[in-house]
């Protein structure tokens, strides 16, 4: 009896200090080691965090290849965006056509949508109007110094080797003219060949800049221009929406409310109805929240608006999980059982009810983890997190819980059962 007591207080005394961590984190005295906050460690959708979502399609589905250039696509807007300082930002494949890109945290989504812009089709032409390279052709651009000095900047380029043997050529034939630079047929720029480029890395300069900054500002326009058709595939904006970091406050804190004024109902009920156990029950109740949310601190997964709709839905599941083990349970105890066989009955028996259930409900957040496009993978995936958390919980924890207090010797069937 003593050692359950002491166990059950351990338990209540961890469950304590893991929400007061979560809350409120943990710092090291003259240390940089630093326990964030839950709520600061979970990375918020683009829902909640507010910013720019942009949606492109693949124009042509049909072309060789098509799956490597679509995910070559994904890693050059991927690595465009970091390159601009857009580090948080998401780019996913949708479907089987389409690009999802989410920024959050954006001021100006305006001039996101420059930055992003709807990608265009990049050409480099030679002076009899042929194509040397396309954009296809281009690992990366940017700024660069362009002299010794670092007084002047220009736009550095690399190839890929289809790309660099091409404009290997094209420099040796045609030293002394230009190769045109055209976006969506548009002549952005006509550099002069000054000597023969090998290697696939060139750069391109401007005589026309005089000072620093005007070099700087000409160099980074160029680049983002060529970085904007510098794709593995011509794809076409569908869609671009700026979402409020107002509205995702306030859907938080919305949330947050519903969820800690259900989450108490729920603890109430369950001790009002199973009295004993449902201490076990409100204990189990409150490691699964903790599990949940420091798993999504840990793991990374996004945290969206249907996010918290699948964790509020795992609470559900698990008090669901709950009520079919506490009743059978009831019925063992009917059946004259003492508390402890009882607690092993009713596990064995509700058991595998409450298993089917859960993986039915994996099975479905799988798919839409699959299948799904955009904030449905958020609800998928803290889904999948909460059901896997609410039966751990309400078969092992609960479990262990109530055999404890089983064991502290309490003979009043009615302190067990309504």
């Amino acid at each position: 009896m003593k050692k359950s007591l002491i166990k059950l207080v351990i338990v209540a005394v961890l469950i304590v200090v893991a929400a007061v961590l979560a809350l409120n984190g943990l710092h090291f005295a003259n240390s940089p080691r630093y326990l964030k906050p839950v709520a600061e460690a979970i990375s918020l959708g683009l829902d909640l965090r507010g910013g720019v979502s942009t949606e492109y399609i693949a124009t042509d589905t049909t072309m060789d290849n098509y799956d490597s250039l679509l995910e070559g696509t994904v890693s050059a807007l991927r690595t465009r965006l970091t390159n601009a300082g857009f580090t948080e930002a998401n780019v996913a494949v949708q479907g089987t056509d389409r690009i999802l890109v989410e920024i959050p945290d954006v001021d100006d989504p305006e001039e996101v949508a420059r930055i992003i812009g709807t990608p265009a089709h990049l050409e480099f032409r030679d002076p009899n109007g042929e194509v040397v390279v396309e954009g296809k052709d281009i690992k990366a651009a940017g700024v660069q110094y362009a002299n010794d000095e670092k007084t002047l900047y220009g736009v550095g380029f690399e190839l890929n080797a289809e790309g660099s043997k091409a404009f290997e050529n094209a420099t040796r034939e045609f030293i002394g003219q230009s190769i045109s630079i055209y976006l969506d047929d548009e002549l952005i720029s006509a550099p002069t060949v000054q000597t023969v480029i090998s290697g696939g890395n060139g750069i391109i300069t401007s005589s026309s800049s005089s000072t620093s900054e005007d070099s700087y500002n000409w160099a980074k326009d160029l680049a983002m221009l060529i970085q904007s058709g510098a794709l593995p595939m011509d794809i076409a904006e569908v869609e671009t929406r700026a979402i409020s970091a107002t509205l995702g406050i306030e859907a938080i804190d919305g949330a947050v409310i519903a969820g800690i004024v259900g989450l108490i109902l729920v603890l109430i009920f369950m001790l009002v109805m199973y009295r004993l156990p449902g201490v076990a029950a409100d204990m189990a109740l409150l490691i699964y929240v903790l599990i949940v949310f420091y798993a999504l601190a840990i793991t990374g997964a996004q945290l969206t608006l249907q996010g918290i709709a699948g964790i509020l839905l795992g609470i559900g599941m698990a008090v669901d999980a709950n009520v079919v083990i506490f009743e059978r349970f009831r019925e063992e105890l009917k059946e004259g059982r003492t508390p402890l066989n009882a607690v092993k009955f009713g596990f064995r028996n509700a058991g595998r009810a409450v298993l089917d259930s859960n993986v039915t409900t994996l099975i479905a957040a799988v798919v839409l983890m699959i299948f799904g496009t955009g904030t449905i993978k958020g609800f998928a995936t803290t889904l999948m997190i909460s059901i896997i958390a609410s039966y751990f919980t309400a078969v092992l924890i609960t479990r262990g819980l109530l055999i404890l207090i089983c064991k502290l010797g309490f003979t009043n069937r009615k302190l067990y059962t309504r």
